[in-house]
């Protein structure tokens, strides 16, 4: 079986960090991943999206987070293990998935809201 690719953070630019992160689905699972305390498989996760989605699709998302140096992911048996890497992303841009995580809290609390008004009001 082929290694997982995990970049230093030295050499992962900011563009590439929110390139990862402009996808909703994408941004949801890491959100939710940063959330936990352990490492989550990608099954378990895969239930924090709205719609499901195949797992292909789904690993394809693990694989642009990963290679972002967002996720660290390990194999374990038939399951694939998933932990944020934020320690090591704060150190090289500081203040950054702070920021996002909370952006992305305050939208979907806004889409919460939205959603549960009345219809014209």
């Amino acid at each position: 079986m082929r290694p997982l690719f995990h970049p230093e953070i030295a050499e992962v630019p900011l563009e590439a960090i929110l390139h990862a992160l402009s996808d909703p689905a994408r941004v949801t699972l890491f959100v939710d991943i940063v959330g936990r305390e352990c490492s989550q498989n990608c099954s378990t996760l895969q239930a924090v999206l709205e719609k499901p989605i195949a797992k292909s699709t789904l690993s394809q998302h693990f694989k642009v987070l990963r290679e972002a140096g967002l996720i660290r992911s390990e194999r374990r048996g038939v399951e694939m293990l998933n932990t944020a890497r934020c320690a090591e992303v704060e150190a090289r841009y500081p203040g950054l998935l702070a920021a996002i995580v909370k952006a992305h809290s305050i939208q979907r609390q806004a889409e919460a809201e939205k959603t549960s008004r009345p219809a014209g009001s």
